[in-house]
């Protein structure tokens, strides 16, 4: 959604002892409960006392981020917040590591305890409904909203969805998965059609919204801005009816993005609940004349409301307030989740000479450069970023913890005073910290896949000046570092680390926490070797014209920009493993302290086509100090009727060790893990035959594999 308004706030509010309330009796969360005739006889009740006006106005949003009041049948209205890193929209706030972060920690605990806390600061707020999570593939490093997503692979996102779900569902908050569907660039994204065969929808675009909605019972969904097809998702009654509300049995509301509805009539009629942030196509002046002529069925527009309405029965919202004074808007306890999501996202992609971890006691000059050290660059720009009380820096981080004795030079850009060259090349390591920021990568427009102007200039220069730089960078994806990526001996990819990113850096540069994080996508070395690249930008040629009618009711045509996803299923690892070539980074890569290995894959030699299938392996931490490796399990179908990718993430499992120590590691792969969508059959299908189990640390690297027969 675009950025919405501030709201102005008194004064009193951003003052920690005003917000650390503990009167008055805790109004405990309610996790919602099932659907049950008395929620059911009780919304049909509130509907029955509705004239068709009064129906209609409660299908849009009012204030921007609030539903709609009906005094008629007393029902208040209820609050949203955005939230893909921090329940940003009603002032300061705890600023997390999600979104590309939380894939790259690929922990699923985690992702519930992230969701958890996400839900404890909402209701510190009165909020009724996150928007979030994001969970749109990263098809292409450019687009500007990946740091609020996960990863390039469905099978991935699926399994962190659900756990963040349900932790933010237990506090008595409705979470709102996004952006459905297809939501993948952020140019022209109001008039841009992702045009897609149904298969690659299937396998890559859509499983993430399949397990919000079917596993973690999310409950409400937002559609996008984009056309799917030539259809814009709000109107898209494929997506919508056939798939959300009919394959799916999505029981929850589904809305809008904000002022991403074109036509009141077609929304009402293909699946849109709720219009927001206002009624600006579903309104009386379009809707009643619509429900006279025939076109509106009126008991289209009472089923959208039963949806509103047994989603606020659900939590409760009728009858308790969401806010709790026993709640902290300034949260002590979840700055430690904060933390531990920037240590377990940070990944190390380069350290030669093991450079890394330095020695705080060998260190005792440190010189810390570039436009992200300071001030802290938490998130990406646009409606998820949040802005954090206390956010620390690399700068300061790495000054907490190396104490007063330690000098450290600061400087934002090439240092060029007097002397100042000379302290550069005498420190004993520097800290380059570059990358983007929420004003270069944002919400609304697509980012550049080099560097902001000057970076690579600062990088060589700054290299040149002393040989132990270690380079820190911030993105929601990979960059182009070709300039100077041979130059420097470390690379640490930070992602957008939350308000506690400095803090955590400094534990990992120096030794304090090994570095966990694995990319959740694929490096490339250019822009150009990106699988995406010839199919991200439409052709002019292709474009078609779209006739509505405006919110003034008067006729508007809308020039439609063709996206051809003529890269089908070949995103990401999916593309390097199935031609044989090979990204700067792969996929499911990152470098600890430590080293690992696996050994012992038991597969069974058969099994029935459709049964479950039970892998077992170990993983042992054969270097000497305690570190974590995620065992990644792929699979390939060699035997397959129709082209498949080489092979495909069907099951991962991180592993904490100490040196020496070894655990074995049980993964169980269902049905869905061997299959493919059948466009013909219009299912999930496989096709007997030999499979192939591969287990490693990353897509490329996969030491242990195994053959199965699929009877």
């Amino acid at each position: 959604m675009k950025t919405p308004f501030k709201r102005p706030l008194c004064p009193a509010f951003t003052l920690v002892f005003a917000l650390l309330l503990a009167s008055g009796p805790r109004a405990s969360a309610q996790a919602p409960v099932p659907d049950s005739p008395a929620i059911e006889a009780r919304a049909h009740a509130m509907i029955a006392k509705l004239t068709l006006e009064q129906k209609i106005e409660l299908l849009g949003g009012i204030g921007n981020m609030f539903t709609r009041p009906m005094p008629a049948i007393e029902l208040p209205q209820f609050k949203m917040s955005d939230a893909s890193v921090g329940v940003r929209t009603w002032g300061p706030t705890t600023a997390y590591a999600g979104g590309v972060a939380l894939a790259a920690t690929w922990d699923t605990d985690f992702a519930r305890k992230l969701g958890e806390s996400l839900g404890r600061d909402a209701r510190a707020r009165n909020v009724n409904f996150l928007l979030g999570p994001g969970v749109n593939i990263a098809r292409s490093p450019l687009s500007g909203r990946n740091f609020e997503y996960l990863s390039e692979d469905p099978f991935l996102n699926a399994t962190l969805v659900v756990p963040f779900i349900e932790g933010v569902q237990s506090e008595g908050v409705a979470a709102t998965v996004k952006h459905y569907a297809l939501n993948d660039q952020e140019f022209n994204r109001h008039n841009a059609s992702a045009d897609v065969d149904e298969r690659t929808m299937r396998e890559i675009y859509l499983p993430a919204f399949e397990a919000a909605v079917t596993k973690a019972h999310v409950d409400a969904v937002m559609n996008s801005y984009n056309l799917v097809n030539g259809v814009h998702a709000t109107q898209n009654d494929f997506l919508n009816l056939k798939v959300l509300k009919g394959e799916w049995g999505f029981q929850g509301v589904l809305m809008s993005d904000w002022d991403a509805t074109y036509d009141g009539v077609a929304a009402v009629n293909n699946g849109l609940d709720l219009e927001m942030p206002s009624p600006k196509f579903m309104n009386a002046k379009n809707l009643v004349p619509a429900v006279k002529a025939g076109q509106v069925k009126e008991s289209a527009i009472d089923e959208h409301l039963l949806r509103l309405f047994r989603t606020e029965l659900r939590y409760g919202f009728t009858n308790r307030p969401q806010f709790d004074p026993a709640d902290s808007t300034y949260s002590v306890a979840d700055r430690p989740v904060a933390l531990q999501g920037a240590l377990e996202s940070i990944t190390l992609l380069k350290n030669d000479g093991h450079l890394l971890p330095l020695d705080p006691a060998k260190v005792k000059s440190i010189a810390i450069i570039g436009p992200d050290a300071y001030p802290a660059v938490t998130g990406g720009g646009g409606s998820s970023e949040a802005h954090a009380f206390e956010p620390v820096s690399i700068l300061t981080g790495v000054a907490n913890l190396l104490g007063p004795d330690v000098h450290i030079f600061y400087s934002a850009g090439i240092p060029d005073g007097p002397g100042q060259k000379e302290v550069v090349a005498q420190a004993d390591a520097v800290i380059l910290s570059v990358g983007f920021s929420a004003a270069t990568e944002r919400e609304g427009s697509d980012r550049t896949f080099t560097l902001p102007p000057g970076q690579d200039a600062l990088i060589e220069a700054v290299a040149a000046m002393n040989p132990r730089t270690i380079v820190t960078l911030t993105g929601g994806g990979g960059a182009d570092t070709s300039r100077w990526l041979d130059k420097v001996p470390v690379l640490l990819h930070t992602w957008y680390p939350g308000q506690e990113g400095g803090t955590a850096v400094a534990q990992i540069l120096f030794g304090q926490h090994d570095p966990e994080g694995k990319l959740p996508v694929s490096f490339d070395r250019s822009w150009d070797e990106n699988p995406s690249s010839k199919w991200y930008d439409g052709d002019p040629k292709d474009s078609t014209t779209l006739n509505t009618i405006g919110a003034d009711g008067k006729p508007l045509n809308y020039t439609i920009e063709h996206i051809k996803y003529g890269d089908k299923l070949m995103v990401g690892y999916r593309y390097w493993t199935t031609t044989g070539k090979h990204p700067l980074f792969p996929f499911g890569f990152g470098l600890s302290y430590t080293t690992f290995s696996f050994s012992n894959l038991a597969v069974p030699a058969s099994a029935a086509s459709g049964s479950p299938v039970t892998v077992s392996f170990d993983v042992t931490n054969a270097g000497g100090v305690a570190g974590v490796e995620v065992a990644q399990l792929y699979v390939s179908d060699p035997s397959a009727q129709v082209d498949r990718p080489e092979r495909e993430l069907k099951g991962f499992a991180k592993v904490r060790l100490d040196p020496g120590a070894t655990q074995h590691v049980t993964i169980n792969l269902d049905a869905r893990a061997f299959s493919y969508w059948d466009e013909t059959a219009q299912k999930w299908t496989i096709d007997p035959g030999k499979f192939t189990i591969r287990v490693g640390d990353s897509s490329e690297n996969t030491p242990l594999s195994v053959d199965i027969d699929l009877r």
